[in-house]
């Protein structure tokens, strides 16, 4: 299985083929755009109408354990991001 990472750079491509618009500011646009999801998921729970749902998830502390060693360490409490796809979402990609 062969899998195609998509990077900022080719999405900074497709929307300068798609509306015209020059590399450099479709590169802006996606910059800021990458920076307003950040900030609003930091505040609170994101809903992107039709494509899903991003939330904080706040994980406890926990001890962990190294499998080839057996040595136990501590595992800090940390924030991990959680996405939720929309119904109409799956219904997309379940098309084909």
């Amino acid at each position: 299985m062969k899998f195609n990472n998509l990077t900022k750079k080719d999405i900074s491509i497709n929307i300068s083929k798609k509306t015209g618009l020059s590399y450099s500011f479709s590169s802006f646009l996606l910059e800021d755009f990458i920076e307003i999801l950040i900030q609003e998921i930091c505040h609170n729970k994101l809903i992107l109408k039709n494509i899903g749902s991003f939330k904080i998830i706040k994980k406890r502390s926990r001890i962990g354990r190294n499998p080839k060693t057996k040595q136990e360490y501590m595992i800090n409490e940390r924030n991990s991001l959680s996405f939720k796809s929309s119904n109409k979402l799956l219904e997309v990609l379940n098309i084909n």
